[in-house]
C-alpha cells in the first residue's frame, strides 16, 4: 500500500521560483532523503502544461506540447512521451498535505529545461528558457540496452554499477513491466557483483514494455536502478534435440526441445505418416528427455512435433520432423529373471514391441520337454503363483498372435519353483487402526483343507479363532465392542494334516467417533483468503504469491479438506499437510500404507496451528530451511519454474504436480498476485 503521509521535512526558508514567478506561498519545498520536493502541479501549469489527477489510479499525466510525463504515486518509475522513455527516479512522488510533490530534478529530466540552487538566497529556480538533457538519478545502467531497442530472442544485458552502489546492494532484479502501469513481474535475479545478466523474453511479453533492473539492499529496499523501453518481438523457433530430419531408429530413442523463449511444459506428438497411428506424451516436464521406443505399426516414416507452452499456457508448436523407424520384431518375457526362485505370486509379462490378439504364457520341464500352457488371456500379464505340485526347475515363455494371426515366441527363462506351501495374509496391515469390517483371505498356491484366524487381544491376553471359508478362507471381520484397543492377528492354514501359520500383524481397533477432514472457509470464499496471504508471504520470502496460493488450493481442495484429529475433531489449521509437530501440537489423521498389495490406513501425525497465519508460514518456511528445496529457491520468484522446481525436489510424487499448479495458475490469472512495484 502507497504511504500518502511520508515522513517529510517542509523547509520555509527555502522560496521556489518558475521562470522569476514566486510560488512559495502556493506550496513550500520540502525534503525527503536529502532530496529537494516541489509540488508538481504549481510547477508544471506555471510551465503551460496541463495536469491530470486520476484519484482511483494514483497516477499524474502532464502534457505540455508533444512532451507527456506519467506519474504513480509511490512507484519510482517515471515514463516519458507515453512509453517511449522511462527513467527511475531516486524519490518517489507522493502526497503531502493532499498535493503531488516529486524531485525538482524530474522536473528538469521531464521537459529538459534548467534548474538551479542559489545558495545565499535559499532559492531554487525552475527556467524554462535553458535547456537541459535529462541527467540519470543513479550511476547504474544496463549497458547493452538503449530506449526502442526490439528483443527477438534470448540475449545477455550488462549491469554496470558505481562501487558505492555495489557496497550497498545484496541482490540485483530484472523485472518485466507493462507500459502505462508501475508494476510488473520478477523475471531474473543476480547476485550483487553480476556484470550482466541472461533474459530470454517470451512471445506471450510481445509488444511494448519497460525493463526495469533494480538494486537492492539486504531489506529489500532500492539502492539504485535503470530503465529502458523496449519492444519485444519473440517468433517462437522450437527445435527437436537426440534426433536429426531422417534418422534411422532401429531400437529407442530419446529426445527433447530447445525454443528461443522459456519453455514451462512440452507435450510429444508422434505420428506415421502411412498409418496414421499417433502417440501423444502428455504435457510433461521440458527439461526431463522423453524415451520412446517404437513398436513394429510404427516402422516407416515417422513425424514428431513438439507443442511447447509459455508461461501464460499458450501453445506453440514446432516443425514435424520426419524419422525413419526400422525396428526388428522382439519379444521376451518379463517378471521373472534367470534363475530366480519362486516363493510368492509374480507378474508374467510379454514384453514385445508389435500388436497382438492372443497371449499365451508357457511353462516348460526341462527333463521331461514336456510344454503346459499357464494361461491364455487377449494381452496384459498374469499373476502367476505356482504350488508345490510344480516344484524344481522349470522354464517359461510367452507365445503370441500377432495381428496377421501369425504366432511369435520368446525365449525360455530358467526359474526354480519352491517345494513348499506358500500362505499371503490379506485384509489388515501393521499398525492400521480399524474402524470397520475388514475382508480376511489368505492368497495360497495350493487349496488349504481350511482356513482360520487367531484373534488376539493384547491387552487381556484372551484369544478366540475366526473361521475362514473357501479356498481363500474368506469372511468378513466386524469388531464388537470388547475388541477396542491393541490386537493381534494371524492365519492358520491346515493342509495334508500339517498346520502353517502367516506371520503375526498388529493392529488396532477404535470404535468410538472419528472425524474426517473439514472446511477452513467456504469454497468461494477460498481464493481471496489464499491470495491475500500468499501476496503479504511473497512480501517477506520473495515467493511467488501465485505458487503459493495454487498451492493452498490444491493442497486442501479449494479449502474444504483440512485434516482434523480423527479422534477428538480438533481442528489442525494445517493447509499444506506437513506431518510432524506444529505450533499447537499435532492432530491424528490417516495416511495411506501397503500390505501384501494392499493398501490401508494408519494414523500419523500432522502438525497443528492456532491459527491458519501459522499454518501458512511454518509451510513457507519448512521450503526455506529444508536442503533439498535449495534449487528451488533459486527461482522461487518465478511461480512457473518454481512449480517445476518443486516437483523435481521431491515435493510430491503425482507426475502432474508441476501442471496442476501451471493450470490453476494461467485459468484463474494468479500470474497477477506476483505483479510487484518499486
Amino acid at each position: 500500500m502507497v504511504s500518502l503521509a511520508p515522513t517529510a521535512d517542509a523547509v520555509s526558508d527555502i522560496r521556489l521560483l518558475v521562470n522569476g514567478n514566486d510560488i512559495t506561498s502556493k506550496s513550500a519545498p520540502v525534503i525527503v532523503n536529502d532530496r529537494t520536493l516541489v509540488p508538481v502541479r504549481f510547477v508544471a501549469e506555471e510551465l503551460g502544461a496541463d495536469v491530470q489527477w486520476d484519484g482511483e489510479a494514483y497516477t499524474v499525466t502532464i502534457t505540455k506540447g508533444d512532451r507527456v510525463i506519467f506519474l504513480t504515486i509511490g512507484s519510482q518509475l517515471v515514463e516519458y512521451d507515453n512509453g517511449p522513455s522511462c527513467i527511475v527516479s531516486d524519490v518517489a512522488p507522493r502526497i503531502i498535505n493532499d498535493r503531488t510533490y516529486v524531485p525538482i530534478r524530474l522536473i528538469s529530466n521531464a521537459f529538459g529545461i534548467g534548474i538551479s540552487w542559489d545558495d545565499a538566497t535559499r532559492t531554487v529556480s525552475v527556467d524554462s528558457s535553458k535547456v537541459s538533457s535529462v541527467e540519470a538519478f543513479y550511476d547504474a545502467d544496463m549497458t547493452s540496452l538503449s530506449h526502442g531497442d526490439e528483443l527477438t530472442g534470448p540475449l545477455e544485458i550488462g549491469i554496470a554499477a558505481g562501487d558505492a552502489i555495489r557496497a550497498r546492494t545484496t541482490e540485483i532484479r530484472l523485472m518485466l513491466l507493462e507500459k502505462g502501469t508501475t508494476k510488473g513481474l520478477v523475471i531474473k535475479k543476480a547476485a550483487a557483483d553480476a556484470t550482466s545478466l541472461s533474459y530470454s523474453p517470451s512471445p506471450d511479453d510481445n509488444g511494448e514494455k519497460t525493463l526495469a533492473l533494480l538494486f537492492l539492499d539486504e531489506e529489500g529496499k532500492l539502492v539504485a536502478g535503470d530503465a529502458v523501453s523496449v519492444s519485444i518481438n519473440v517468433v517462437p523457433e522450437i527445435t527437436i534435440t537426440g534426433v536429426a530430419r531422417m534418422d534411422f531408429i532401429n531400437e529407442s530413442a530419446s529426445f527433447g526441445v530447445e525454443a528461443n523463449f522459456p519453455v514451462y511444459a512440452v507435450e510429444y506428438k508422434i505420428t506415421n505418416i502411412t498409418s496414421g497411428r499417433t502417440r501423444n506424451s502428455g504435457k510433461r516436464d521440458p527439461l526431463s528427455p522423453y524415451s520412446w521406443t517404437p513398436v513394429m505399426e510404427e516402422n516407416g516414416i515417422c513425424n514428431v512435433q513438439a507443442t511447447v507452452y509459455d508461461k501464460s499456457g499458450n501453445a506453440h508448436q514446432g516443425p514435424l520432423m520426419p524419422v525413419v523407424v526400422s525396428v526388428s520384431r522382439r519379444i521376451s518375457m518379463s517378471g521373472v529373471t534367470e534363475g530366480m526362485t519362486i516363493t510368492k505370486p509374480v507378474s508374467l509379462i510379454a514384453s514385445r514391441n508389435f500388436d497382438v490378439n492372443e497371449t499365451t504364457y508357457l511353462m516348460r520341464d526341462p527333463k521331461a520337454g514336456i510344454i503346459t500352457e499357464i494361461v491364455t488371456v487377449p494381452y496384459g500379464s498374469y499373476e502367476w503363483f505356482p504350488g508345490p505340485e510344480l516344484a524344481g526347475e522349470k522354464e517359461l515363455a510367452v507365445r503370441v498372435e500377432d495381428t496377421r494371426g501369425l504366432y511369435h515366441q520368446s525365449t525360455f527363462v530358467k526359474v526354480t519353483v519352491s517345494d513348499e506351501p506358500q500362505f499371503i495374509f490379506k485384509g489388515l496391515g501393521p499398525n492400521q487402526v480399524l474402524t470397520s469390517t475388514a475382508n480376511l483371505s489368505v492368497k495360497s498356491n495350493i487349496v488349504p483343507t481350511s482356513v482360520k484366524y487367531l484373534l488376539t487381544d493384547l491387552d487381556s491376553g484372551i484369544s478366540r479363532y475366526i473361521d475362514g471359508t473357501g479356498d481363500s478362507g474368506t469372511v468378513g471381520f466386524t469388531p464388537s465392542g470388547s475388541d477396542d484397543g491393541s490386537m493381534r492377528i494371524q492365519a492358520e492354514v491346515l493342509f495334508n494334516g500339517q498346520k502353517y501359520t502367516t506371520p503375526t500383524v498388529d493392529f488396532r481397533v477404535y470404535l468410538g467417533k472419528t472425524y474426517g477432514p473439514e472446511p477452513l472457509v467456504e469454497k468461494d470464499s477460498f481464493l481471496g483468503l489464499a491470495s491475500s496471504m500468499a501476496v503479504v508471504s511473497m512480501e517477506e520470502t520473495g515467493m511467488s504469491a501465485a505458487l503459493q496460493t495454487a498451492q493452498a488450493i490444491l493442497e486442501t481442495g479449494w479449502g474444504q479438506s483440512i485434516p482434523v484429529d480423527k479422534y477428538n475433531g480438533v481442528f489442525s489449521h494445517n493447509m499444506f499437510g506437513i506431518k510432524g509437530v506444529g505450533t499447537k501440537g499435532s492432530v491424528i489423521s490417516n495416511t495411506w500404507e501397503v500390505y501384501n498389495g494392499v493398501s490401508f490406513r494408519v494414523d500419523a501425525s500432522f502438525r497443528a496451528y492456532y491459527n491458519i497465519d501459522e499454518a501458512w508460514a511454518d509451510h513457507k518456511q519448512f521450503l526455506l530451511a529444508q536442503p533439498r528445496y535449495a534449487p528451488f529457491r533459486l527461482v522461487m520468484y518465478d511461480c512457473a519454474e518454481g512449480a517445476w522446481a518443486l516437483k523435481r525436489s521431491g515435493y510430491a510424487t503425482d507426475p502432474q504436480y508441476a501442471i496442476k499448479l501451471l493450470d490453476l495458475i494461467n485459468r484463474y490469472d494468479l500470474w497477477e498476485l506476483d505483479k510487484q512495484g518499486f
